[in-house]
């Protein structure tokens, strides 16, 4: 059963969302609480996994993987085997920062990241299309980023 989120969880949430990083004692002024109960309610999201982990958000450009692709993949067969043996092989691919099991024209969808477009086909030469299984892949290379937030509306 999912915890019910009152307004204060709300606030703690849309900060954490912002600044990961941000001290208690700050965090706390920015929700109007006193440092121990919103040490107490991260706590308590936390256990409850509403608050998975925290990360740092690189600058994909400034790491040399500035290029992303959209792929879309059929499969031979949505059989378990098929489609447990695709998602294993796609798991152990770090340039894979998305998979997600589609409803729809195709089986997959994923996001891909690589240094450029000669790195995306050598990854999809040697990566992609060597997975048993794979009938068919599309690429989709966009133009332009509009959006990209991970922010979840609280």
């Amino acid at each position: 059963m999912a915890k019910s989120l009152d307004s204060i969880d709300r606030a703690i949430l849309k900060v954490l969302q912002r600044d990961g990083r941000i001290q208690n004692v700050e965090l706390a002024e920015r929700v109007a609480l006193s440092p121990s109960p919103c040490l107490r309610r991260v706590r308590l999201l936390e256990e409850a996994g509403i608050i998975e982990r925290y990360v740092a958000l690189l600058d994909a450009t400034k790491v040399g993987m500035g290029l992303t692709l959209f792929v879309r993949v059929w499969l031979t067969g949505q059989d378990e085997e098929t489609v447990n043996t695709f998602v294993r092989a796609i798991s152990k691919l770090p340039q894979v920062v998305e998979c997600h099991l589609m409803a729809g024209d195709c089986d997959f969808l994923l996001r891909v990241v690589a240094c450029d477009l000669e790195g995306y086909r050598r990854f999809q030469i040697e990566h992609l299309g060597r997975i048993r299984g794979v009938r068919n892949m599309k690429t989709e290379i966009p133009m332009q980023k509009i959006k990209h937030s991970w922010e979840v509306p609280v």
